[in-house]
């Protein structure tokens, strides 16, 4: 992990994402982090596993639902899978 000024990344863009490519680039502003800076490739990833995540709130939204449940084995067979 890199971290950088702001004003240092505006210096020097050209190495800040050359240094992205192989870890993040924490981008502070008056001491504080203010952004990070990651590859393109990287941030595909981040996205993807963001997306699953987004999968399993909603399943586990889905299972707090109050009323009645259905057993695994009535599924299986409404679906025609038994």
């Amino acid at each position: 992990m890199v971290t950088m000024p702001v004003s240092e990344a505006r210096k020097k863009l050209a190495d800040a994402v050359e240094t992205s490519r192989t870890e993040p680039v924490f981008l502070e502003r008056y001491g504080r982090p203010a952004a990070v800076l990651v590859s393109s490739e990287r941030y595909e990833k981040l996205m993807e596993a963001l997306e699953d995540t987004e999968d399993v709130e909603a399943f586990d939204a889905a299972m707090a639902e109050e009323g009645e449940n259905v057993p695994w084995e009535q599924v299986k067979a409404d679906l025609g899978w038994a």
